[in-house]
């Protein structure tokens, strides 16, 4: 004769047969209690926030790049650096213009009186030049590093804001079973479901905050080493234009 099939499997199978709880994305959020609702929004604006910065900073960033190829096919073209500057210094903020007006406020306001004669003055003026123009670079990559904490943050803590949502969840689980005295999987998927959810979602936040801050961060950095080549071969052609203002009248005095 066959065997009776025990109760306690009988009461499991008609739990399953009724199990009907909503695991899609929403129905995981509108069943998560207080705690893991808070876990979940947290990390969909930390997602959603990060997708914008890095929107605004993949397009900032190849905005300054094409100006600065604009900008230095200008600056080789062999047009005079006055020419150059009256052109550029009331255009529309731009890093490598920023660098290039500050080295030219600095060098107008040196030679006003005209360019000075002993060397020291020479000297003195090349360093408050490249002082102006490092000045000018920092503030701009300060600019162009604005939002990059926040990826920073995202893609260090979001996967333990994740994980504290999946171990209340778990928690809940075992409440549950503690509460119903039952473990089939109607009372345990629910809580297990939404632990992994809140899992799922930091690790949605948190892997395009780390690829894109680490992107950024190298496009950054190549742009800032951009900017001080530029400024070593500016200082290059004043320098250059000092010493033949030294020889144009070293030569003079030789005539008089």
């Amino acid at each position: 004769m066959p065997e009776a099939v025990p109760a306690a499997a009988v009461e499991t199978v008609e739990n399953l047969g009724g199990y009907d709880a909503d695991l899609s994305m929403i129905g995981l959020f509108l069943e998560a209690d207080l705690i893991v609702k808070a876990v979940m929004m947290i990390l969909m604006m930390a997602s959603l926030w990060s997708w914008t910065i890095i929107f605004s900073k993949r397009s900032n960033l190849k905005r300054v790049n094409r100006k600065a190829n604009i900008f230095e096919d200008s600056f080789w073209s062999g047009e005079p650096l006055d020419k150059i500057y009256q052109r550029v210094k009331n255009s529309k903020p731009d890093p490598i213009l920023a660098t290039f007006s500050a080295g030219m406020e600095e060098w107008q306001a040196g030679v006003a009186g005209g360019i000075p004669a002993k060397e020291s003055l020479h000297t003195s003026l090349r360093q408050r030049v490249e002082r102006a123009m490092n000045v000018a670079i920092g503030r701009e990559i300060n600019a162009l590093e604005r939002g990059m904490t926040f990826l920073a943050s995202v893609g260090s803590t979001a996967p333990f804001i994740g994980l504290f949502g999946t171990v209340w969840g778990i928690m809940n689980s075992f409440s549950s079973i503690a509460a119903t005295n039952n473990t089939s999987l109607a009372v345990v998927a629910p809580g297990i479901a939404e632990a992994l959810f809140a899992t799922a979602l930091g690790l949605v936040a948190a892997i395009p905050a780390v690829v894109a801050y680490n992107v950024f961060s190298s496009g950054i950095n190549s742009y800032a080493d951009r900017l001080e080549a530029f400024t070593d071969e500016f200082m290059a052609i004043l320098s250059r234009h000092l010493d033949s203002q030294d020889g144009e009248a070293s030569g003079r005095r030789a005539a008089e």
